[in-house]
């Protein structure tokens, strides 16, 4: 438990970051840089490491995306949720239901109420994983009316929106939300749209995901799949091989952290959330399309090439291969350094917390077995 003390400052600090927020608000413009260097010598006598405040001050900024948006009024519509028991589905369910709109479910064993839960739907979004959801808009769409609009949110577009739009006559749209479990809020994530028929229908759902802090990218489905082979595919193969590797090669993982730089531990972080997902949705992505197939190819060639001129110890031929890359990248190079860094103090950061939390005990038991012997005759 809170001692009151404590409780008494984080409330205090609640109200002033409150008060943060909504004077930001009215003048968003102010440079992150300028409000992070207005306290350099403050922080150093307050004892305040710069990387906290620096997260402060851009938790604080990035706060004002949803203060500058006021709640859309809306009136409530009735929602079907297909395969909403699942990770997605619950998220949906979560942000729908706290925006007032009547939310249904429809799983696996719900079919024999299939007609009772679609006919009457303003909205039934499909969540079920990529291989059936194509599946399951056949199976659905004979108990759609005419009105109700449907969507999607798999990260394959162009078979499953042709699907939607075969098999139902109203409206339809294409949705990849570009993120996983773990996330509590549209806030700075990226949603693809995919327009089908009907736009209008889906006005009410798209401005809730912008109001809560979503980017909404307006795409064919062709160019979104075109793009999700290096978005997803190839990094989902990428790492995947690593983590394979590290198991075939027996590392040390646990061991291996006591040495880790904080880029590895990233690298590490990133494999164990892959393997932390189902197994069937990683290689479902990966193998979702020939042309997603092909690319892995070509990308196990390239692997394949680089390793033959470490092999050989060719270090010219591997130091243009850099250069010719480092061109290729350019100005994307300043951004990549400017939030990997911030990454990594935010890493940091945490895992400085950890330690003192792990810490705290055998303290505690220290001072009890210092009091212990004081007062023991």
């Amino acid at each position: 438990m809170l001692p009151e003390n404590l409780k008494k400052i984080d409330q205090q600090l609640i109200d002033l970051l409150g008060e943060r927020i909504a004077v930001l608000a009215k003048s968003p413009s102010i440079a992150l840089e300028e409000q992070i260097a207005s306290f350099t010598f403050s922080l150093v006598q307050a004892g305040v490491p710069e990387c906290l405040w620096r997260n402060l001050v851009t938790g604080c900024t990035a706060a004002v995306a949803s203060t500058l948006s006021p709640p859309v009024a809306t009136q409530p519509r009735r929602v079907t949720l297909v395969g909403g028991r699942g990770m997605m589905g619950y998220f949906f369910k979560q942000k729908l239901s706290a925006a007032g709109h009547d939310i249904s479910i429809l799983d696996v064993g719900d079919w024999e109420q299939a007609q009772s839960l679609l006919e009457k739907a303003d909205l039934v979004l499909v969540c079920v994983p990529i291989e059936y959801t194509i599946e399951v808009i056949h199976k659905l769409a004979q108990y759609l009316s005419p009105t109700t609009a449907l969507a999607d949110i798999a990260s394959i577009k162009t078979p499953i929106l042709q699907a939607m739009l075969e098999q139902h006559s109203g409206p339809v749209m294409g949705l990849h939300p570009m993120f996983g479990p773990g996330i509590k809020s549209f806030s700075s994530q990226t949603v693809v749209v995919c327009p089908g028929r009907g736009d209008d229908a889906f006005q009410w759902l798209l401005a809730l995901m912008e109001n809560d802090g979503g980017k909404l990218i307006i795409s064919t489905p062709e160019e979104h799949d075109q793009m999700m082979i290096a978005v997803q595919a190839i990094r989902n193969f990428q790492t995947f091989s690593l983590g394979v590797f590290l198991g075939e090669e027996e590392i040390d993982i646990r061991r291996s952290l006591d040495f880790a730089s904080p880029i590895f531990r990233l690298e590490l972080d990133i494999v164990g959330r892959l393997f932390a997902q189902s197994a069937p949705l990683v290689v479902d992505i990966m193998l979702a399309t020939p042309e997603r197939r092909e690319a892995i190819e070509r990308l196990a060639i390239t692997y394949n090439r680089l390793a033959q001129l470490i092999v050989e110890n060719d270090r010219d031929t591997l130091i243009q291969e850099f250069k010719a890359t480092h061109s290729f990248l350019g100005e994307r190079m300043n951004s990549a350094v400017e939030e990997s860094t911030h990454v990594i103090n935010t890493l940091s950061t945490l895992l400085a917390a950890k330690e003192v939390e792990q810490k705290q005990p055998f303290f505690v038991r220290q001072q009890g077995a210092i009091a212990h012997q004081l007062v023991t005759p």
